[in-house]
């Protein structure tokens, strides 16, 4: 893989890879309980600026699972002294208003909010369900590893993805923060991996004995690679700096072929030397996997069609079954 000149929010990979076949997933919202796309964050770093979608519509944007004290998303819980039933009289008055004051401004976003609240209102019933993991076997706990149990860890955010796979989401992107290893790399990195080695791998396996892998695509990767050699001094404190020239992306599932490595660097792991891979290319190959042409999927914006690659992406398909 390799970045090129992208910008920083535009590196944030997840988001523009798993945007891509909302528009077929929309009828599905309401018969699901939430969003198309779920984005579930470490426990110490969120940041729900960093999954918006930019100019594409309201029903593209995702949600940023947050788990609270004794909840499994933030806020999904009535204040206390308000009913179910008095939400739903709020939100019906709500409609209304909203519905009456787009009709006499045109602004879209007014019925985008109420869309909001709408979907809010459901996962108030399908998320403390999906969410809830004390009937899941022993042996499938064990599986994803001793952090299985705390909120927010990797490993309980990776087994309620595939609890919300089996409900119909159609989009989940785990974000584990914590690897910007500049310095002190030795002491931070064994433990970053050890987060996440144990219930990646249990995701895939779990999938796959479930009979889900066949029709669910797996990627895990990095918005870009690190220098193959020192940041800083080799006495104390080195770490690795940032680098976009080649980084590794695997998949599983979905129709990609098992057990095949495309690409090539040098020696020292620092330039491509065969089969190189952009960004570009690992969207167009998603949405080619998802059954979209990206060359002809576009979206009207400022008068211009825009391309989720833009102008550039080749589909790669050495990497498919």
């Amino acid at each position: 893989m390799k970045r090129g000149l992208i910008t920083w929010d535009q590196a944030e990979l997840p988001r523009a890879v798993f945007a891509t076949r909302l528009a077929n997933a929309r009828a599905a919202l309401a018969a699901t309980g939430a969003p198309a796309l779920l984005v579930y964050t470490d426990i110490w770093r969120a940041n729900q600026g960093r999954f918006l979608t930019n100019f594409m519509p309201y029903w593209n944007r995702s949600l940023a699972v947050i788990p609270a004290d004794g909840d499994p998303v933030l806020y999904i819980n009535n204040p206390e002294g308000l009913t179910k039933d008095a939400r739903r009289t709020l939100l019906d008055a709500l409609g209304r208003l909203a519905t009456s004051q787009q009709v006499a401004s045109k602004d879209p976003d007014i019925l985008s909010r109420v869309s909001q609240y709408e979907m809010a209102y459901r996962m108030q019933d399908s998320v403390p369900e999906a969410a809830d993991i004390s009937n899941e076997p022993a042996n499938v706990l064990e599986m994803y590893g001793p952090n299985v149990k705390t909120p927010g860890s990797f490993a309980r955010n990776a087994i309620l993805a595939r609890r919300l796979a089996e409900r119909g989401v159609k989009f989940i992107t785990l974000f584990q923060m914590g690897w910007d290893h500049h310095g002190n790399i030795q002491a931070a990195l064994p433990p970053a991996c050890t987060n996440i080695d144990q219930p990646v791998a249990a995701l895939v396996k779990d999938l796959k004995q479930r009979g889900m892998l066949e029709d669910t695509l797996v990627l895990f990767g990095s918005e870009f690679g690190r220098t193959p050699f020192a940041q800083g001094t080799l006495k104390a404190g080195y770490g690795r700096d940032h680098h976009g020239g080649n980084f590794t992306w695997w998949m599983a599932g979905g129709g990609t072929k098992p057990g095949y490595t495309h690409g090539e660097t040098d020696d020292f792991s620092y330039s491509i030397t065969k089969d190189p891979v952009h960004i570009h290319d690992l969207n167009a190959t998603l949405m080619y996997i998802l059954g979209i042409d990206h060359e002809r999927l576009t979206f009207k914006y400022q008068g211009r069609d825009f391309r989720l690659t833009d102008v550039y992406g080749k589909v790669v398909k050495q990497i498919l079954a």
